[in-house]
């Protein structure tokens, strides 16, 4: 099947690794040409690289309020276009209720919500016609995570704020998209894992809960985030997919 993807030129935020860069390595895999970003310059530049020609990196960090008009312009100066942006950000700090801080809130609303915002309202402004914003969100947006207060807190506002935006751009035929992972078998993933006592344990009881009875891999989120941002899916907006291996069993 032919997605559609050649030439067509994306933004993928939180690409120097993890599901931003499974994404955007899709993505390049079916003919796209992508800016990818992170803010470390180092891992930018090196994940820039193993995507070859077709990418270039800029470091950035999303709570930046100039870096949607950079990374748009980049997408510009090098590719001579700009047809989407999916916008993935790191994952807030864990803690629970009781021991997260203020200081750790308000960082998190300026990068992980706040700076989401920005960028889609700056892609918003430059997209024509057959356009995509797509947002890397999680499972909290139906559950709660135990041990994530702060995404849980954050992550179902940006997807209300993502259905908001599907509706007003509509009209302008751009569409708007969610990616809901739930345990894909990422470093962040391996991290918190590794926050119980035994963290093999902790994995094979995630798995138990998992119709499929595994945690799904960097390549199959990236699939499911390249086609949802290509012309074939180009029916779909205002929806939030789970990439779960059927944990919320289609609701």
């Amino acid at each position: 099947m032919d997605l559609g993807l050649k030439d067509r030129v994306y933004v993928v935020t939180g690409a120097s690794r993890g599901l931003g860069h499974a994404s955007a390595r899709e993505l390049v895999a079916d003919g796209a040409k992508v800016v990818v970003t992170g803010r470390d310059e180092t891992g930018v530049a090196r994940a820039a690289e193993a995507l070859g020609e077709n990418a270039v990196g800029v470091a950035v960090d999303n709570a930046d309020p100039g870096a949607a008009t950079r990374l748009i312009a980049a997408a510009k100066e090098h590719f001579g276009g700009f047809d989407g942006i999916l916008i993935s950000v790191g994952g807030p700090a864990p803690g629970f209720v009781s021991d997260t801080t203020d200081e750790q809130w308000a960082t998190s609303f300026e990068s992980v919500f706040l700076g989401a915002v920005r960028l889609a309202r700056a892609a918003a402004a430059e997209l024509g016609e057959g356009g995509v914003i797509g947002f890397v969100l999680s499972g909290s947006v139906h559950e709660p995570i135990p041990g994530l207060t702060i995404s849980n807190g954050l992550r179902p506002g940006l997807a209300g704020f993502a259905k908001s935006l599907a509706d007003e751009l509509g009209p302008r035929g751009i569409r708007v998209v969610g990616l809901l992972p739930a345990r894909i078998d990422t470093d962040r993933v391996r991290e918190l894992d590794a926050l119980s006592p035994d963290p093999e344990a902790a994995r094979a009881a995630n798995e138990a809960r998992i119709p499929l009875r595994r945690y799904g891999t960097p390549e199959e989120f990236g699939r499911t985030s390249a086609f949802l941002l290509s012309p074939a899916a180009s029916y779909l907006t205002g929806i939030m997919v789970p990439v779960d291996g059927g944990s919320r069993r289609g609701f």
